[in-house]
């Protein structure tokens, strides 16, 4: 099976603080299969680390102020084609980001409350069609 996964459970230090989100239970069920490791956020263009985001009534805010959805929407565009090309069955998304909540994601206050919602690349991929699971469901 092709799973593509949020590069930051992977280990990989794409997080918006530098770090990473990895996953002991991500690392365990992808063993065996072909892995699609993708960060949205910095194929869209964003450094490493960069001011956290949240989507502020459907747009993309950096907590200082700035408009980043551009460079979000075409970071998941980029992702998508990827996810396409690579035939990617099934695909594994950080909780909460703007980028890969898949179910939840923050409220846009920047104060930790989360809503139901969907972030940027998680709409695009279910949009096409691609199965969409939340790190925390897996």
């Amino acid at each position: 099976m092709r799973i593509m996964v949020s590069a930051c459970l992977l280990g990989e230090n794409c997080k918006y603080d530098g770090g990473n989100n990895y996953s002991r239970k991500v690392a365990e069920f992808i063993e065996g299969h072909q892995v699609i490791s993708v960060c949205p956020e910095e194929l869209g263009g964003l450094s490493t680390p960069r001011v956290p985001s949240e989507i502020v009534e459907g747009v993309v805010t950096a907590r200082d102020g700035k408009c980043v959805d551009e460079e979000f929407r075409r970071g998941a565009g980029l992702a998508l084609e990827r996810a396409l090309l690579e035939r990617a069955e099934l695909v594994i998304l950080q909780s909460r980001s703007p980028s890969c909540g898949a179910k939840r994601i923050y409220d846009g206050t920047f104060s930790g409350k989360t809503i139901e919602g969907q972030g940027i690349f998680a709409r695009l991929l279910r949009e096409n069609g691609f199965r969409v699971v939340d790190v925390e469901d897996l």
